[in-house]
């Protein structure tokens, strides 16, 4: 065989083939980058980074793209985070602390009024001679995949600190299984090409068109934002095989995101989620799969003699209505809760406290972090190494709480913190800080500025307090809160809150004036205040509301509160 005629061949075939491949491919390849380009110059589509540049009172820096969660969200359904701008040089003796996280970490209601806050006022007393700078990155119903993109775009912002707060959003928000957001997606690579698509122009000009095709009641590109009532058909058991990937994401996500951050030098706290357990009843509740019409009727009756039992004060004797429920189907979310109401009533809080862990993981509607997710915040954040921190703050509030179950005296509702739960874990925060970032003379627990001194800093007034109370009271007045055995009782507690928050104009500007004269450098006062003032002046609104302006952008002014 003649192997020099042999190679030869081989020789002239590559020749032959290797051009036409290299078309093949570059070509494709070239259209694209020039469609790309055309696309940007002829402004089709919006930026998809998590930040853009802007002058800040003159100087360079990097602010809030109002346009980022396009990428994760149908136009119309686009959240964003409260405005925040970054210098582009640090100046000395600045620390720089990124929030990364959910709704909670946003501070939903009132960002204003969040754990971030709270934070701040805790630093500034303490360190007067430190300038910090806490960005909150916090976004409305994102979760770790999107986080990680936020991480990742500000770890070349000099971060000193990453703190982490997230895993409400794992199942409902982008990719997850129970979304109405994006498709569900399991593969976390897929997921990744997802995203990297849909932040090119030609991705969303692709997205758009398929929307305008596609549109129709009921379908994700037709739909405002209507809070989590647009989620009661994504129901998702626990058992759920998609559940699987959920929590191997999170994982990954979560070491990827302390990656970011110790890649640029910052300490990274993390920290597990708490959540209502005992005054927030379940969402949805579904049967086991296996469960036939004579079992469920069986099952039907227990529970129905169980409730009468309950609802008379007969604790002892609904509780054997409930457990013998329990032997035919133990899944079942609201069963679950009402042993726990019973065993809590009958003095059994250690059973009553397993009890309403269940009910909570075994909700069908997947908006607060389960057993299994926060022991993975527990798992990746011990094991993650120097210069990483867990806070363990589900351990913390339980610690705190009636019989070491969470409930409304940290929250609002399911999450979302309330005065003394944004105080209190601020506070934990603030403590292990100081630590990590080896600021001089650590405060200890008993040096840490009151929640009293916290809320006069804030100008947290009972005007606000009011006012956030009666937000809360249209939000639990729609699905799925009206779905909650528990719904006509947490009703009334705000209802009676709302009425104790009482307070004159007089005494309300008083106490925006006294803050702002502590700081008047604090844009949210500033915002605040305006806003309190607009009914009343005009003018001296607008005035408030032009110290406000984080950036010198004016239209980003509408980021803060569309005014007429």
């Amino acid at each position: 065989m003649d192997h020099s005629s042999e190679s030869a061949r081989t020789v002239a075939g590559w020749k032959r083939w290797l051009p036409r491949t290299a078309v093949a491919v570059l070509v494709p390849v070239l259209l694209l980058m020039v469609t790309e380009a055309a696309l940007r110059l002829f402004g089709v589509g919006a930026p998809s980074g998590v930040t853009r540049p802007c002058t800040i009172r003159g100087r360079p820096g990097s602010c809030s793209n109002e346009f980022f969660s396009r990428v994760f969200f149908p136009v119309r359904m686009a959240r964003t985070p409260r405005p925040y701008a970054i210098l582009r040089d640090k100046q000395p003796g600045t620390v720089r602390i990124v929030i990364l996280g959910e709704s909670a970490a946003y501070g939903d209601p009132d960002p204003t009024y969040g754990f971030g806050r709270y934070l701040e006022m805790m630093l500034r007393e303490r360190y007067p001679d430190t300038r910090f700078e806490i960005i909150n990155t916090g976004v409305t119903a994102i979760n770790s995949h999107v986080v990680l993109r936020i991480a990742q775009d500000l770890a070349d912002k000099q971060p000193d600190l990453f703190l982490v707060y997230m895993g409400n959003n794992e199942v409902v928000g982008p990719y997850g299984p129970g979304t109405v957001i994006t498709s569900a997606a399991s593969n976390r690579a897929a997921i990744h090409a997802s995203i990297l698509v849909r932040s090119t122009r030609i991705g969303q000009l692709l997205g758009s068109l398929g929307a305008s095709l596609s549109s129709g009641p009921g379908s994700r590109s037709s739909q405002e934002w209507r809070g989590m009532e647009m989620f009661l058909q994504k129901q998702v058991r626990a058992d759920a095989p998609a559940m699987g990937p959920v929590y191997r994401n999170l994982a990954a996500n979560l070491r990827d995101i302390i990656a970011a951050g110790r890649s640029a030098g910052a300490k990274v706290l993390v920290s597990t989620v708490p959540t209502n357990e005992r005054d927030c009843a379940p969402f949805a509740s579904m049967h086991r799969d296996s469960l036939d019409a004579a079992a469920l009727e069986k099952w039907s009756e227990r529970m129905e003699q169980g409730k009468n039992l309950e609802a008379a004060g007969a604790y002892g004797d609904a509780l054997k209505s409930y457990l013998s429920a329990a032997e035919i189907d133990w899944q079942y979310a609201e069963l679950q809760f009402r042993i726990a109401r019973s065993l809590w009533m009958l003095g059994d809080y250690p059973a009553a406290r397993e009890r309403y862990g269940q009910a909570r993981d075994l909700d069908t509607l997947r908006f607060r972090a389960d057993t299994k997710i926060n022991d993975i915040i527990r798992s990746v954040a011990t094991s993650a190494g120097p210069g990483v921190e867990l806070v363990d703050a589900e351990r913390v509030l339980a610690d705190q709480s009636p019989h070491g179950v969470t409930g409304d005296e940290f929250f609002y509702e399911h999450v979302h913190f309330n005065p003394r739960g944004n105080y209190t874990i601020a506070s934990v925060f603030f403590n292990r800080m100081q630590v990590q970032l080896g600021l001089p003379d650590p405060a200890t627990s008993e040096d840490v500025l009151s929640e009293a001194g916290c809320e006069r800093l804030l100008a947290f007034t009972g005007y606000d307090r009011a006012r956030i109370l009666r937000d809360l009271q249209r939000r639990l007045q729609r699905p799925p809160f009206t779905n909650q055995l528990n719904h006509a009782e947490g009703v009334e507690k705000v209802r009676l809150a709302v009425d104790g928050h009482t307070e004159a104009p007089e005494q309300t500007t008083a106490e925006y004036r006294w803050a702002i004269a502590r700081h008047p450098d604090d844009q949210l006062l500033h915002l605040n205040f305006g806003l309190f003032l607009h009914p009343y002046d005009r003018n001296a609104a607008q005035q408030q509301f032009r110290m406000a302006r984080p950036f010198d952008d004016a239209s980003y002014l509408a980021n803060w509160r569309k005014m007429d």
